[in-house]
C-alpha cells in the first residue's frame, strides 16, 4: 500500500511529503541536504516550544492593545485572526512539552545558522495547528510556517535563545547532581576519618597522609565546581529575542521586542534577560566558550578523582587496601575478572568533553561578522558535554563511590608502618640521621618501624607508638610543645 503524499512548494521548487506528517518542505530539504544520524537534543527542541509560545503570548498583547489603543484608526496592518493565534499557543504549548517530536527530523549536525531547526519547528507547529481547527496539513494558505508561526522571529534570535534555555535548565541539574555526588564523597571521607594511607608524588613513595584527607580534596574541588556551574547563568541570561535576523530588531514592532523576553521569563521561570546590545549577542558567542570552559574545568576534577580511585583499587597497587564494588563480568574468556568499568566510562565521557571545548572554542571564533552559521554544532556539543557530566556525576555516587571498600581504622599492622617514609614524622624528635637509621633497618629487614626500633632502640617503644599515633601524624606541622 503506497503512502499517500502532499506536495509543498517553495521558492526553489517543489517536494512531496507524507500526507499527514507535520514536518514540511524545509526539514525535507534539510534532510537531504545534511546527511547524518546524530540526533537533535530533545532539550533544545522542547525550548523551542517555550521561545514560540513566549512569541505569540507577546503577539496577542500587542494585538489588543494595539486594537485598544488605535481603535477604529488602526492603521493597515493585518493581525493573525484570534483562532489561528490561540492554536499556534496550543500547539507550542504541546511542543515545549516534547510533544511531536518524532515529526523533528532535521539532525544536529547542519549548515543554515539553524534554519533548518527553526523551520521544522514552523512547520510542526503550522500543520499541528492546522489539524487542531479541523484542517488538513499542508494548508497554508490559512497557517503559513513563516508568515504565521515565526511572525515576528528569525532563526537567529529564537534558536540561540532556545538554546540558552535549554542549556540553563541542564545546568541547574548539573548543579544539583554535583552536591548529590559530593555527599556520597562526604560519606566516605567520614568513614575513613584518620585512616593513615601511603602518600604518593609522582607515583612513587611520600609522606604519610590519610584517605580522609584524599576524599577531602575530591570534595573541595567538586565544591568548587558547583561554585562554578551557579554562576554559569549569568554568564548566559542575556538573550536577543525581539533583535530579529541581526539584532536591529528591523520588522519587528517595538512593543514585541521590549516585552517578549519578560514573557519569556515568567514562563521559565529563569534569569533571561534582554541584552543591551543585540546586535552583540546575536554576532558573538563567546559566552558558550566561558560557560563551556568552566564545564572542561569540572570534568577534570572528575577524572583526576576516578583516575585516583581506580589506580588504588588496581591489582597492581603495592599493599592494596582500596576495593571498587564489583559491577559486571569483565572478561568473556578469564573467569572471575572484574573491571574498573565506572572509572573508565567516566574518562570516556570527559575526554568527549574536553573534543566538545575544543569543537565550541574553534567554532565560536568562525563567527563571521553579524553571525555565527555554526550554532547547531556548537549548541549540539554544549548540550552534549552538560548532559555527559550529569551522567558522569550520576554514576560515580551511585556506581563507584556507593559500595568503595576503604579501610575503617589504621592498625600497628598497617602497611602505613612498615614503608620507611613514616620515619619522616620522627625527625623534629630524634633527627633526621637517626631516622634515617630506622629507614634504613626497615628497608634491610622488611619489617615494621616498631620492629626496627625495637632492634636499635632509638627511643621509647611508647613514645614512638604515640609520635605515630594518625591524630599527631596528620596535625598540621608541629609545635615545639610537641617536642619532649
Amino acid at each position: 500500500m503506497f503512502e499517500k503524499l502532499r506536495l509543498e512548494e517553495d521558492c526553489i521548487g517543489q517536494i512531496e511529503v507524507p500526507e499527514n506528517d507535520l514536518y514540511g518542505i524545509h526539514s525535507v530539504r534539510a534532510l537531504r541536504n545534511f546527511p547524518n544520524s546524530i540526533p537533535f537534543h530533545r532539550e533544545w527542541y522542547e525550548a523551542m516550544g517555550v521561545v514560540k509560545l513566549s512569541c505569540y503570548f507577546t503577539y496577542k498583547k500587542f494585538k489588543n492593545e494595539a486594537l485598544k489603543t488605535y481603535r477604529d484608526k488602526l492603521p493597515d496592518f493585518r493581525f493573525l485572526s484570534d483562532d489561528v493565534l490561540e492554536s499556534l499557543i496550543r500547539s507550542a504549548t504541546l511542543l515545549s512539552g516534547g510533544k511531536w517530536f518524532e515529526h523533528f527530523i532535521v539532525p544536529a549536525i547542519q549548515g543554515g545558522a539553524g534554519t533548518s531547526i527553526n523551520m521544522n519547528v514552523n512547520e510542526i507547529l503550522a500543520n499541528a495547528s492546522l489539524i487542531d481547527l479541523g484542517e488538513k496539513p499542508g494548508e497554508y494558505s490559512i497557517i503559513d510556517p513563516i508568515e504565521n508561526a515565526n511572525i515576528f522571529q528569525s532563526t537567529n534570535d529564537v534558536v540561540p535563545t532556545a538554546l540558552k534555555i535549554a542549556v540553563m535548565k541542564l545546568l541547574l541539574k548539573l548543579e544539583v547532581v554535583i552536591n548529590e555526588h559530593r555527599v556520597e564523597i562526604e560519606h566516605v571521607e567520614g568513614k575513613c576519618r584518620n585512616v593513615l594511607r601511603q602518600g604518593y608524588t609522582q607515583m612513587q613513595e611520600a609522606v604519610p597522609s590519610s584517605y580522609d584527607k584524599l576524599f577531602s580534596s575530591y570534595n573541595n574541588a567538586l565544591s568548587r565546581d558547583w561554585w562554578r556551574v551557579s554562576k554559569c547563568l549569568e554568564r548566559i541570561k542575556e538573550v536577543n529575542l525581539g533583535g530579529g535576523a541581526i539584532g536591529t530588531g528591523l520588522s519587528i514592532p517595538r512593543f514585541f521586542i521590549m516585552n517578549v523576553v519578560s514573557e519569556l521569563q515568567k514562563l521559565t521561570n529563569l534569569p533571561v534577560t534582554r541584552s543591551e546590545n543585540l546586535s552583540d549577542n546575536t554576532a558573538n558567542l563567546d559566552s558558550f566558550v566561558e560557560v563551556h570552559s568552566t564545564l572542561k574545568a569540572h570534568a577534570v576534577n572528575l577524572e583526576k578523582m576516578v583516575s585516583d580511585i581506580r589506580l588504588m583499587g588496581a591489582d597492581l597497587f603495592k599493599n592494596r587496601e582500596v576495593f571498587l564494588p564489583e559491577k559486571q563480568v569483565g572478561s568473556s574468556i578469564m573467569p572471575g575478572k572484574v573491571n574498573p568499568v565506572i572509572p573508565e566510562f567516566v574518562i570516556s565521557l570527559v575526554h568527549r568533553v574536553y573534543s566538545n571545548d575544543l569543537l565550541i572554542s574553534n567554532l565560536c571564533g568562525q563567527g563571521c561578522l553579524d553571525l555565527n552559521a555554526y550554532l547547531p554544532a556548537i549548541g549540539h556539543a554544549l548540550i552534549e558535554s552538560i548532559k555527559l557530566l550529569i551522567n558522569a556525576n550520576e554514576t560515580c555516587a551511585q556506581n563507584l563511590l556507593s559500595g568503595l571498600k576503604i579501610p575503617e581504622k589504621t592498625e600497628l599492622s598497617s602497611p602505613i608502618f612498615f614503608n620507611p617514609s613514616v620515619t619522616t614524622a620522627l625527625s623534629p624528635f630524634i633527627g633526621y640521621n637517626k631516622a634515617s637509621l630506622l629507614a634504613k633497618e626497615m628497608k634491610s629487614k622488611c619489617c615494621s618501624v616498631f620492629e626496627a626500633n625495637i632492634r636499635l632502640n632509638i627511643i621509647e617503644q611508647k613514645e614512638l607508638e604515640d609520635i605515630l599515633n594518625p591524630q599527631n601524624i596528620l596535625k598540621l606541622g608541629f609545635s615545639l610543645k610537641d617536642i619532649r
